[in-house]
């Protein structure tokens, strides 16, 4: 606590210095504006906190006393954001980037404050660089605390997915919930099924992101929140796994988490990756405990989890497609060239990173094996990388020919066979590169069109 409070004076000591550092100049620009017109104009929110704990702010949140008509009027290329929900917070864009200027809650600036959601984010600084904090925020940020700002009950009411900010925040700062925001938390966790999934999703995927996402998800459990949002994940909790894994399928999926670099599909799929063990559980005549085909259906629970949260597409498929592949590093049978091609073609080259980086972390979170990957995975890998050395066709659009191609030896019109022809060719060029030349495959085209 005494390195917090060093810190926190130092920040308050260097604030003048650090805002005229990092403000953009279009967001003084905007202030500005807004000040010469008569209005009370300062930042709020995250980007004070980050100010004051030398983070650089992601977001620059202005507020004002203008309303959101005198701010449009002022603005007109702005955007009034939620206001079927009653918001009245202006998006404005400048310079590549989109500006909140969100008019005060209450009559005044304290009063806005305390209708913020917590004393660390409800800390504001004037253009003169005074700053405000009737709440508390400075001595919640020495003591490491998510504190509500005063109620807490009223607090979560007005936004549930407040519920799942603090826990990112904690996260994300390595804080403690304050005990009556907690309690507060637990007995509100139920709301949380008004909110809709899109901003569920989102919050979550900040928590993924952080230092913390491990104590972030496991916190989401204890207070009841992962429940109302991903169900399927608790069906690991105290499930314990085979003679290949140390701990259950829920701590040993958190361990993954936190050992993938914090770039989100790599996370998800880190986290998602043993979805499928619960459902694929048997039990053979010795005791022995399997789960032959998780990742078939991991894959599928996956995608349903992901896109129940509005996860954009792109991410969507990564994910899929590595918690699907992520037993795929290993061979059962001979490691000949052309199992090597299949399996490279079946992965796909640009997922082969990830997917050593997920099979890294969920082998060191077994907590039975030692060393990165398995001296058999490696060897495989070294096999991978002389075989694309080779240079050789390993997907349709690698062939020599194209669907364009059997068309034209065919004379039929477009189908399905066009595919199923392009295929049974790779099949054969996996087996043998060689045959990947025009001349070859268009003979080929020849021989499968008079079948």
């Amino acid at each position: 606590m005494l390195g917090r409070r060093l810190k926190l004076w130092a920040g308050r000591m260097a604030l003048a210095r650090r805002l005229e550092r990092a403000l953009p100049p279009a967001a003084l620009a905007l202030m500005g504006a807004l000040a010469d017109a008569g209005h009370e104009v300062g930042l709020v929110g995250g980007c004070v906190r980050d100010l004051l704990l030398d983070v650089a702010p992601r977001d620059w949140d202005i507020v004002t006393s203008a309303g959101p008509e005198a701010i449009l009027a002022m603005f007109p290329e702005g955007r009034l954001m939620g206001a079927a929900r009653g918001g009245n917070t202006v998006l404005i864009p400048r310079e590549g980037a989109a500006y909140e200027v969100t008019p005060y809650r209450a009559p005044d600036l304290l009063g806005d404050l305390g209708r913020r959601d917590f004393t660390i984010n409800a800390m504001a600084l004037g253009m003169d660089v005074t700053l405000h904090d009737p709440l508390g925020g400075q001595a919640d940020l020495a003591r490491g605390v998510v504190r509500a700002c005063l109620d807490p009950g009223e607090r979560l009411r007005e936004d549930p997915l407040r519920m799942l900010r603090a826990v990112r925040l904690a996260a994300q700062l390595d804080f403690a919930l304050d005990p009556a925001l907690e309690e507060a938390i637990t007995s509100l966790a139920p709301l949380l099924d008004t909110v809709a999934p899109e901003r569920v999703g989102a919050e979550f995927a900040r928590l993924l992101v952080t230092d913390r996402p491990a104590a972030g998800l496991e916190q989401l459990r204890a207070l009841g929140l992962l429940e109302r949002f991903a169900p399927e994940l608790l069906a690991g909790v105290g499930m314990a796994q085979n003679q290949y894994h140390a701990y259950p399928v829920w701590e040993h999926c958190l361990m993954a988490l936190a050992l993938v670099p914090p770039e989100l599909h790599l996370r998800l799929a880190a986290l998602l990756h043993d979805i499928g063990k619960p459902r694929s559980l048997s039990t053979d005549e010795q005791g022995n405990r399997h789960f032959y085909r998780h990742e078939l259906i991991g894959a599928e629970m996956a995608s349903v989890l992901l896109e129940r949260l509005r996860f954009e597409n792109e991410t969507r498929r990564r994910v899929v497609h590595l918690v699907r592949y992520h037993m795929d590093l290993h061979m059962d049978g001979p490691v000949s060239d052309s199992a090597i091609r299949r399996m490279i073609g079946r992965i796909g080259l640009e997922h082969m990173h990830d997917l050593i980086q997920v099979r890294r972390a969920d082998r060191l979170a077994s907590g039975k094996r030692e060393g990165d990957l398995s001296p058999e995975t490696v060897y495989l890998l070294q096999q991978v990388e002389r075989v694309l050395a080779e240079d050789a066709a390993l997907k349709v659009t690698d062939l020599a020919v194209t669907g364009e191609d059997v068309l034209a030896v065919f004379g039929r019109p477009p189908g399905p066979y066009v595919g199923q022809v392009l295929g049974q060719l790779l099949d054969e060029v996996l087996e043998e590169p060689g045959r990947n030349t025009r001349e070859h495959l268009l003979v080929r085209l020849a021989e499968l069109s008079q079948l």
